[in-house]
């Protein structure tokens, strides 16, 4: 299957949200220590708790894995119930306030992340194996301030909204 190359500006930019989501519906390559499709699922709220850790952003509660992910509050708790039950989290009363349960990595959870890292690490270097090094480093660079200018959204008021 031949690919054609978005010939104006229009349309490479018109490309990137097809390309988003066919990389959002894939799996990552079997390479060194595969991931479960399971455990995939498992690592989204894992992320989350892991992310709030290392930013020294307050307590993760099941309410802020929905918000996070944009999901319902139910769709929510059964994704970190599923975690829990899988030896991935911990529930804990909040040092905050002892009636909020907040959720914490476990050290499997902890274990998984840290081999879900290095899983993602050989799928990229693998899917960029043709690639000179600098595309492959310019392209994790602007990957990264991609994601940053995402994150940066998070952070305005609510009902305000993207620029249009």
């Amino acid at each position: 299957m031949t690919k054609r190359e978005p010939k104006t500006a229009d349309e490479l930019l018109d490309a990137v949200g097809p390309a988003f989501g066919k990389l959002r519906r894939s799996s990552l390559l079997e390479v060194e220590d595969p991931i479960s499709q399971k455990d995939l699922s498992r690592t989204l709220v894992l992320r989350i708790v892991l992310d709030a850790e290392r930013e020294d952003a307050g307590e993760v509660t099941v309410g802020a894995v929905a918000q996070h992910l944009g999901v319902d509050p139910s769709v929510a708790s059964r994704m970190v119930s599923d975690s829990i039950s899988a030896g991935y989290l911990i529930r804990a009363a909040s040092q905050r306030d002892g009636r909020r349960t907040v959720l914490h990595l476990s050290p499997e959870g902890r274990e998984l992340m840290a081999r879900f890292g290095r899983h993602q690490r050989s799928a990229f270097e693998y899917i960029t194996a043709d690639w000179t090094e600098r595309e492959r480093l310019e392209f994790a660079r602007l990957m990264l301030k991609y994601v940053d200018s995402q994150d940066a959204l998070r952070h305005r008021l609510p009902g305000k909204g993207a620029p249009r």
